[in-house]
């Protein structure tokens, strides 16, 4: 692969330079719709350089195909960005967020608050004067929920194209479940922008192969193959042919060999669209900032304004007024509610009359749908949760989340997700449920159960684009591999998504697998990122408390802990009910007096605070035993319930996890102590481990004894 720069583009297409707009297409220099499209370039590049940052190159480059696609394909009605069955686009090159913004603002999308759409726009030309500025409509990648008419958060390379392809996995097991003949409620397509960074990161291959491999016709990707970085040509370190390799994947490719071909482009579009058993990428070449005299092909235009001389020269180039910024001429917002605003205004009120037709035909099937779109949950969905009797011998947290899940999935159908090969493992199979395949493979778009393969990072990735296609998806693995998801786990929380994960062998218990398989930072990290609510049971008591309580979460998303090896069901009679999870930590067992120590554990540790507690209240010591399954519901307490649970006069306290030490002492204090991991695990049988380090009724016996001063 060859680096395609602009002088080499200009002479191959008989120009004197390649400031000059090209004539392939049929746009003319007065023709409205090449007006629009230099309206989106020559915003963006007035844009970034009053934020004197951003990136105005991408936006340059691809506006034709934005416009193209936005004006002449894409079935989505900008007085209704909410509309359920509309296409979604999404700028997986997150930093070209000027060509989103601009697109919005001119198409005249409406704002949304509170899930409502407001008769006003979400994005003004003085919006986009204040690109990148604090508390603007406009922030430097574009954020779901901050700016209507965004489908998702895309910044890290690669994301938005792993929440495409579950954005058309939602669309599959839709249209399975709610169309009937005569009533295709659910028919749309998801496009997405990508670039050279999105096809060197690992994220994007795993996600195409999931996609090639689930037959997605739904799914086209547009792929900027502008062969420039920030270091410079791609040639640097990306020379493999990205065409060879997706046909590999299965899917179809196409290639537009001059991005400023709208005509061109437009044929392949409807190319793209007549595969239905095959996703489609559409291969774009195009000159980074085309028009630039002396930036166009280059990296400089990648990252960094162009500059006033510069600019000055690109608007003369395009024949543009040369002493105006921010300029929208007249006619170019009414052309796009000529095409774009009354295409998507006829197809959303077709789509609204055909389903009120629907819910007199299928009222079951419409009052599930509303329950999705809406984001509540239906009537009983918690009716058939078990309890679990006190046994000393217990079960395995996984086993008895596996049972509880299943419990739930009975009653709400959109509970759908899958694990990264280990479903055997993690037991997050939803039983009668079917596999989520083509029928090629065996399975349906009906299925409930996601098989993502050992695909960790496409895995979180598609998890948000379930969730933002309003089904509630969960996504499993080993918690050691949530280090291969701390992209999209982090997202998740960004766009207060209520994803669901599902980790299970969360500690040295793992055993025999050794310290590759054995978390010990895990914890500390999911903690540490603001919005996550992580959970970690002590109980199968404490799994159905959390599922109760993390299944109506609608704005953020909740991770469960579990355990590989059995862990004691708590006898519930002696000690408190499992319900005070809710609340992150209760106190589970108490001596009726001022403690002298305080223990404080979460999951498989639970049950050693228990027994050294009941060996001191034995030897007449007080004693008390927190356990603190979730930090962050914990914190969300008042501080009277806080101090009630934790007095601040006992300052005698050991906390105990098989984890990092790191965030303990903000409830044990700089003079208590922490049972924990110091350094990795080993490989042995799980009892030798514990033993080794320290997880046994003796050292946290001997821990409370010493802060107790006994």
């Amino acid at each position: 692969m060859r680096s395609f720069h602009a002088t080499e583009w200009g002479a191959a297409n008989g120009m004197a330079d390649a400031s000059r707009a090209p004539e392939t297409g049929g746009a003319s220099a007065g023709n409205i719709d090449r007006i629009c499209i230099d309206t989106i370039r020559t915003l963006s590049m007035d844009a970034v350089q009053k934020a004197n940052s951003g990136h105005p190159g991408t936006p340059m480059a691809l506006a034709p195909v934005a416009y193209t696609l936005w004006q002449n394909v894409l079935n989505y009605d900008p007085a209704n960005p909410l509309w359920p069955a509309r296409d979604r686009f999404v700028l997986s090159v997150g930093h070209a967020s000027m060509l989103l913004y601009s697109l919005i603002c001119l198409s005249g999308v409406r704002d949304v608050k509170n899930g409502t759409v407001l008769n006003a726009p979400s994005l003004t030309v003085e919006d986009l004067e204040q690109f990148r500025q604090l508390d603007s409509k406009t922030p430097g990648h574009p954020e779901y929920h901050h700016t209507a008419g965004i489908e998702t958060t895309t910044g890290p390379l690669g994301q938005g194209c792993g929440n495409s392809v579950g954005m058309a996995i939602a669309e599959k097991w839709l249209a399975a479940r709610f169309n009937k003949p005569g009533f295709p409620l659910f028919d749309y397509h998801v496009y997405t922008l990508c670039g050279d960074g999105d096809m060197m990161e690992g994220v994007s291959s795993e996600a195409a192969s999931t996609a090639g491999h689930l037959k997605l016709g739904n799914l086209i990707w547009m792929y900027d193959a502008n062969q420039i970085s920030i270091e410079g040509s791609t040639e640097l370190a990306f020379t493999e042919n990205v065409g060879k390799r997706f046909e590999a994947y299965g899917w179809q490719v196409l290639t537009l060999a001059d991005a400023n071909d709208t005509e061109a482009f437009s044929k392949l579009l409807a190319e793209a669209k007549a595969e239905t058993d095959r996703p489609t990428m559409i291969v774009l070449h195009s000159v980074i900032a085309w028009g630039s005299p002396k930036k166009a092909g280059t990296a400089a235009a990648h990252g960094e304004p162009l500059g006033v001389d510069e600019i000055t020269a690109t608007k003369r180039a395009y024949g543009w007024p040369e002493d105006k910024s921010f300029y929208v001429p007249e006619g170019v917002t009414e052309r796009f509610q000529q095409r774009l605003g009354a295409r998507g205004a006829t197809a959303s009120k077709a789509w609204t009359d055909l389903f009120a037709a629907y819910r007199k035909e299928f009222p079951a099937e419409a009052a599930e749908l509303d329950l999705i779109l809406s984001g509540d949950l239906p009537k009983g969905w918690d009716a058939d949760i078990p309890s679990y009797p006190a046994d000393p011998k217990g079960i395995a947290t996984r086993a008895s989340s596996g049972e509880v899940q299943n419990a739930i999935a009975k009653n709400l159908p959109w509970l759908v997700g899958g694990s990264a090969d280990l479903a055997p493992s993690t037991k997050t199979l939803i039983k009668n449920g079917g596999a989520f395949q083509p029928e090629a493979w065996g399975g349906s778009y009906a299925g409930r159960n996601f098989h993502f393969g050992v695909r960790e990072h496409a895995m979180g990735s598609i998890v948000n684009g379930l969730a933002l296609s309003g089904l509630r998806p969960y996504g499993a693995g080993f918690l050691i591999f949530s280090d291969y998801m701390k992209a999209p786990i982090r997202l998740s929380a960004l766009m207060h998504l209520p994803a669901i994960y599902i980790f299970t062998h969360d500690s040295i218990g793992v055993g025999e697998d050794g310290p590759t398989h054995q978390p010990i930072e895990q914890l500390t990290q999911l903690r540490a990122t603001p919005g996550i609510v992580t959970i970690r049971p002590g109980d199968a008591n404490e799994v159905v408390e959390a599922w109760r309580t993390l299944i109506p979460f609608r704005d953020r998303p909740a991770v469960l802990a579990l355990s590989r090896q059995n862990l004691p069901t708590l006898d519930r009679s002696k000690y408190a009910s499992a319900a005070g999870l809710a609340k992150g930590g209760y106190v589970l067992a108490d001596s009726g007096k001022t403690p002298a120590v305080i223990i404080i554990a979460t999951g498989s540790e639970v049950s050693l605070a228990i027994e050294a507690h009941e060996k001191l209240e034995a030897e007449g010591v007080a004693s008390r035993v927190v356990s603190m399954p979730s930090w962050e519901l914990f914190e969300e307490q008042p501080q009277s319930y806080r101090d009630e649970v934790l007095p601040p006069s006992v300052t005698a306290r050991v906390a105990v996890e098989a984890a990092s030490p790191i965030g303990w002492h903000r409830y044990v204090g700089l003079t208590g102590e922490v049972v924990c991991m110091h350094g990795f695990g080993a490989s042995a049988p799980a009892s030798a481990l514990l033993k080794k380090f320290g997880f046994t009724v003796e050292a946290v016996l001997a821990a409370a004894k010493r802060q107790a001063s006994l």
